[in-house]
């Protein structure tokens, strides 16, 4: 697979996919958008790929949705608002969607700036690490009179809680790395040196862990805020029972009892 503004290599089961379009921060394009789309899509599809790493080319993770493209703006008959409102909902939104809803774990490695957009599309990660130099920064509101976007209201307010998530939307005040970790944002901060070695490890270990385990705990964690206890006990009987019948945890058992590593094979 071939893309401009992304670059993509496998390296064993983990997709290693890289923003490259450093000369602009990694500003998100309606192009770069749609290529996203299509990697999360063929991943999807990929049974060889059992885990994502998404990190981001030069000094910026993404500084968010580049409006000074034309792309946002190319029907002439409707308004500024009208134009950005169909770019979320025929590009950034499916976007969304498709790496939310993948199966196979995702790892994001952020070094430098996230800003706007780029935070929500860091949040789109299972784990996230961020080098220690790395800034989150939510700048729709004080910087551009907007508010946030591709999931940015829904992801923050689950992950912060609403006081924090509000404080961030609404005062734009930069998020370090350490604060960051600190707040629950985020997996870690490390070193900036030692960002992509343990995203990389990070990424490399759930490849070879049970995938459909992992299937399975983020359809369940992904379920969660809509159900009732009650709800949420019967789907895990549910996704427990379907897990007990699978090669890997014979395997585990198996494991267990010989006092040895499980090798997972992902079925």
């Amino acid at each position: 697979m071939k893309f401009e503004f992304l670059s993509l290599e496998q390296r064993g089961a983990v997709a290693h996919l890289t923003l490259n379009r450093p000369d602009k921060l990694n500003a998100l394009n309606l192009p770069m958008v749609e290529e996203l789309h299509a990697a999360a899509t063929a991943f999807a599809a990929d049974p060889g790929i059992r885990a994502v790493l998404l990190t981001a080319a030069g000094r910026a993770f993404c500084s968010g949705a580049d409006l000074t493209r034309d792309d946002f703006f190319k029907d002439k008959t409707q308004s500024t608002g009208q134009n950005i409102a169909g770019a979320l909902r025929r590009s950034f939104n499916p976007m969304v969607t498709a790496w939310s809803d993948l199966a196979v774990p995702v790892v994001v490695a952020v070094g430098g700036i996230a800003a706007g957009a780029g935070v929500s599309l860091a949040l789109l990660g299972d784990i996230v690490l961020a080098g220690r130099s790395a800034t989150f920064i939510e700048l729709f509101a004080p910087k551009l009179g907007l508010m946030p976007d591709l999931g940015g209201s829904y992801f923050l307010p689950r992950i912060l809680g609403t006081a924090r998530a509000k404080g961030l939307a609404l005062l734009g005040e930069p998020l370090t790395a350490p604060e960051a970790e600190r707040w629950g944002l985020i997996w870690g901060c490390v070193e900036d040196s030692a960002l992509i070695p343990q995203a990389e490890a990070l990424a490399q270990r759930l490849a070879a862990g049970p995938t459909q385990s992992y299937k399975r705990i983020k359809a369940l964690f992904n379920q969660e805020p809509t159900t009732t206890l009650t709800e949420q006990l019967e789907l895990e009987a549910v996704l427990q029972g379907e897990l007990a019948d699978t090669q890997d945890f014979a395997e585990g058992i198996a494991a267990f009892v010989a006092k040895r590593p499980p090798a997972f094979k992902g079925v």
